[in-house]
């Protein structure tokens, strides 16, 4: 009689551990691709990367305008309030006549060369739209490796919500039985105790389980460019080859495709063409100006057209050391710049070993914890077999299902944190998105 209560009582335990978490398919399903693409397109951290990059575009084109000529349009209505009216106190040494005129007439001025100041200019705001360009590739793959986190944050707490889910069920159902044995005099109060201790600790478990996954859901949302917080049947993603393990390999692709790096090599070498550019402003600037135009309304003296050209020469001899201190500020600021790229050189090498050992070390702590739940999976089957065979207790049985289940959550937090791991190793190395 005692023998078949007990099967009874594993039945219903081993039925209770199938149960499900929820019914997945009322969920949108959602891979870790399309969490990508929703915030490539919606996150505004990305947008503003981009808007500020078009933005220094246009700077770009502002400064190779001098390189254009310039025409301008002239009209002008004069009325004085005496004959032969003349300015006297205007400030500078010439003392012109005004006449009453109306005139209209174009103004065309051509720079012809400033000795590479301009074209410098022009080049140091090109690496500067370049830089911001590459500023917003570094943007998308920080946002990409926050969904990455976010993503496989969402399914360890769901791996770990579904085997609480089942921990509570099997705990009840063993409580349920407990607590019937002991009414039969087959079991003690003792027991009954244990069994409902150990079923608000599966609660705990599961109120926190719960929590952790509506809050990486939250995350994932908000990443996504979502407002609205939403529920996903997350797709699992298939595990990836073993990593290499030739860290020199990383670091020199590091080195050459991080976005965050080219940006500052871009900075250094506009810095440095901004430098060239304050050292041509000491020499002179050499433009052609032509001017022509008509004068229907005008004193004798006036003609009834003008037309004038020339070539305009100009060489700053003394400006109190405006051009010598712009030039030094310019090449001081080019060496920090220098000196930026190369400590963030540094850094990006020491990120890249640590993330690389990393990798390694999760990898190794998944293959011992797929072993822990190996074993645990075989205790399990012994005790049911000695359970079955009437050689052990319920309690021995319980204890190693509760062993699988713990087994069973340090290798869905391993698996995860390996995955994540591998997702902060290719953002270190500058992998392509």
């Amino acid at each position: 009689m005692r023998m078949k209560t007990y099967c009874g009582i594993f039945t219903a335990l081993w039925l209770g551990a199938g149960f499900p978490l929820q019914n997945a398919d009322a969920l949108p399903a959602l891979t870790l691709q399309e969490a990508h693409e929703a915030a490539l397109k919606n996150h505004p951290r990305i947008s503003v990367a981009d808007l500020r990059a078009l933005a220094a575009k246009q700077v770009t084109r502002q400064v190779r305008s001098a390189f254009f000529p310039t025409l301008s349009a002239n009209g002008v209505a004069v009325g004085t309030a005496d004959d032969n009216t003349r300015l006297a106190a205007i400030g500078g040494l010439n003392n012109p006549s005004i006449f009453e005129r109306n005139a209209e007439g174009l103004t065309l001025s051509q720079l012809i060369t400033d000795f590479g100041r301009t074209a410098n200019l022009a080049r140091s705001a090109r690496l500067h739209a370049e830089a911001e360009e590459s500023n917003a590739q570094a943007t998308r793959a920080q946002i990409l490796l926050q969904v990455d986190g976010a993503f496989y944050s969402a399914l360890q707490a769901q791996s770990v919500a579904r085997v609480a889910e089942q921990t509570v069920t099997t705990r009840q159902l063993f409580l349920d039985q407990v607590t019937a044995l002991a009414k039969n005099k087959l079991r003690s109060d003792l027991d009954v105790s244990f069994a409902k201790v150990n079923l608000e600790e599966g609660k705990l478990l599961l109120s926190k389980a719960r929590n952790d996954l509506q809050a990486a859901f939250a995350l994932l949302s908000i990443l996504m460019g979502l407002r609205t917080p939403s529920d996903y049947a997350l797709v699992e993603e298939p595990m990836p080859a073993e990593v290499s393990t030739n860290v020199v390999d990383f670091v020199g692709q590091a080195l050459q495709y991080r976005p965050d790096l080219i940006r500052l090599r871009r900075e250094r070498d506009a810095a440095l063409r901004l430098a060239r550019a304050e050292r041509a402003s000491h020499f002179p600037t050499v433009s052609a100006v032509g001017s022509a135009g008509t004068v229907p309304i005008h004193e004798p003296q006036l003609p009834d057209n003008y037309a004038a050209a020339g070539v305009a020469l100009t060489l700053p001899l003394f400006a109190g050391g405006y051009y010598s201190a712009r030039q030094k500020e310019a090449e001081l600021r080019a060496r920090a710049a220098e000196e930026n790229l190369r400590d963030e050189e540094n850094n990006v090498i020491r990120d890249v070993h640590i993330a690389s050992l990393n990798v390694q070390n999760s990898f190794e702590r998944l293959r011992i914890t797929s072993q822990l739940l190996e074993n645990a999976a075989l205790a399990f089957d012994l005790a049911e077999a000695r359970y079955q065979n009437g050689v052990s207790s319920i309690v021995e049985l319980n204890q190693a299902q509760l062993n699988k289940i713990s087994a069973e959550i340090t290798h869905a937090n391993t698996k995860y944190e390996y995955l994540l791991q591998r997702a902060v190793l290719k953002y270190q190395t500058g992998a392509p998105l």
